[in-house]
């Protein structure tokens, strides 16, 4: 007996069926040549047969997973959950719609929803590679390192040439901190693919924590060469050339920040400034990044000023509004002659008419800085003297106590937070400095460890008095300050305090390499990790330090 198939009729020509010169497809004919053109990236002509199946075949499970996945593709994922929904309750027993769900329901951060159903599409197919891969990602999304590099070691054991995800766990493990483990992984990447670009990148940014900065910069090379224009690898290839002081093409690369995203970059229709004469021009300096990053290179601004001649040019600076009262005291490093041709404004208000722009950052780009050429002359910014004569008399007791202020921890919302902060009792071994009087001078979430200092740390708690940076006027009556790599290292080196810096194994590039002073702030001393995380180390030196000190 012949079997009976459906057929697939058209209504009148169709363009993509003319091609293969048939007037009539079955139902599974129709839905391989949807597949094909899906798969050859034809998605309009795929999409139409998908539909024109569902029109004739509503309960056909395949042409409306793969509808969904389309949709997917084309970033509609409300949609595309739609009809993976509806082609899992026409046939819930196929692993790829349950994969294919949790990759749209992932897209629109529905991820404890993903991992149900990556989990149910394992359920039904455990080995299954893309859905062990995409079930790592999820869940390395969360936080939930250990189960993401477990399902990505899955993946690999299942398809030992899935690349991305030997890359995947690599990223995943130095996210744990397991930095050799990770540089494993990304070479496991390079050597199923040795143009996979994004492993080089990878294995250059854990190579470049791991302290390693000659292999690192070989390796955003590598990348670079494969993809010219990766503004990540650009940047951090510069970064990495900065902290090796080979400042001329590092602040080239450098540039390449603007390029990347999420960026805060400003567009202007005006063109950069370059460091030329400003020719009777206006410039508009723009801050960017955080508080310290204004406070260290605001610096350049009287450098900038020489750069007006005596047919006029204006300067505008545009900074954080909680840093527009402090930045305004560097008049006293502006020549009297321009006295009223620069000014600064807070973020928040309208910029004025302007014919150049330079963000803050880029004037040492502008400059063309080395290492013999940063502008390093400090106190660059002036307290108030009236703040500062306050906490003299009224609030920091006098004697013979050494006053040291302490900061512990940067912003939370950093993304090397967790390497460059401390918590306050990491800092206990200071309790045992004779004659040692310490203020807490840290802000944010991190400051409600001063209501409960350690044992014996004799610590005093002022934040509250501060605000819009007018902290400066409390360091500036103090004799040391002790801080991690955040704001109150720049504010206190700029003001010329003596002031030490707690630094990670790999700390941030303007920091260079194996040396303990700063090219940036003479009065600073630096305190580096011997190892990765090794905070214990760093805190037993400071303290050795200060005792010499007090002896």
């Amino acid at each position: 007996m012949m079997a009976c198939h459906r057929r697939f009729a058209i209504d009148g020509p169709h363009p993509i069926l003319a091609a293969y010169g048939m007037a009539q497809l079955t139902i599974q004919q129709a839905f391989d040549l949807a597949s094909k053109h899906h798969q050859s990236g034809r998605l309009q002509q795929a999409q139409q047969l998908y539909q024109q199946i569902l029109a004739r075949q509503p309960d056909h499970a395949g042409a409306m997973h793969h509808l969904g996945v389309l949709a997917h593709q084309q970033e509609q994922n409300d949609l595309a959950a739609e009809l993976i929904r509806k082609a899992i309750a026409l046939n819930p027993n196929v692993p790829q719609a349950h994969n294919s769900l949790g990759t749209a329901l992932q897209a629109i951060g529905q991820t404890d929803e993903a991992i149900a159903s990556y989990t149910h599409a394992l359920a039904l197919k455990p080995k299954f590679p893309s859905a062990l891969f995409n079930l790592g990602a999820a869940q390395q999304s969360k936080g939930q390192l250990d189960e993401s590099i477990a399902a990505y070691r899955a993946a690999i054991a299942t398809q030992p040439d899935y690349v991305q995800a030997h890359s995947n766990l690599g990223i995943a493990l130095k996210e744990k901190g397991e930095l050799d483990q990770a540089i494993t992984a990304f070479r496991s990447a390079i050597a199923v693919d040795p143009n996979y670009a994004d492993a080089h990148y990878n294995l250059g940014l854990a190579l470049r924590a791991q302290g390693n900065l000659t292999d690192a910069i070989d390796s955003f090379r590598q990348a670079i060469a494969l993809q010219p224009n990766s503004p990540l690898a650009h940047l951090n290839l510069g970064m990495s050339l900065l902290a090796r002081q080979d400042f001329q093409q590092g602040w080239e690369e450098y540039e390449w920040r603007w390029k990347c995203r999420p960026s805060p970059q400003r567009t202007f229709d005006q063109p950069k400034w370059d460091g030329s004469s400003l020719n009777n021009r206006t410039l508009l300096i723009h801050a960017e990044q955080g508080f310290g990053d204004t406070i260290q290179f605001i610096r350049y601004l009287p450098l900038v000023a020489q750069r007006m001649d005596a047919r006029g040019g204006r300067i505008v600076i545009e900074c954080q509004p909680e840093l527009e009262q402090l930045l305004a005291t560097i008049a006293q490093k502006i020549p009297q002659a321009i006295s009223g041709r620069w000014h600064i404004i807070s973020r928040c208000q309208p910029l004025p008419p302007f014919d150049l722009h330079c963000p803050l950052l880029s004037l040492p780009w502008a400059f063309k800085t080395t290492l013999d050429s940063i502008p390093a002359e400090v106190p660059y910014l002036f307290p108030d003297p009236n703040r500062i004569q306050r906490f003299r008399q009224g609030l920091i007791p006098s004697g013979s106590n050494l006053k040291i202020g302490l900061a512990w921890a940067g912003s939370p919302t950093h993304k090397h937070d967790r390497t460059r902060s401390v918590s306050l009792d990491q800092l206990a071994p200071l309790a045992a400095v004779p004659g040692a009087k310490f203020y807490s001078l840290q802000k944010g979430p991190a400051a409600a460890q001063a209501k409960s200092p350690p044992p014996g740390l004799n610590l005093i708690d002022w934040t509250d008095e501060f605000s819009n940076f007018n902290d400066a006027a409390l360091i500036a009556n103090l004799d040391l300050i002790i801080t991690v790599d955040t704001s109150i290292a720049h504010l206190a080196g700029e003001l010329g305090r003596p002031t030490w810096v707690l630094l990670s194994f790999a700390p941030d590039w303007r920091w260079l390499l194996d040396r303990e002073d700063s090219p940036w702030y003479p009065s600073m001393r630096l305190f580096r990790q011997p190892s990765l995380g090794d905070w214990e180390s760093v805190v037993g030196r400071v303290a050795e330090a200060l005792t010499g000190v007090r002896s």
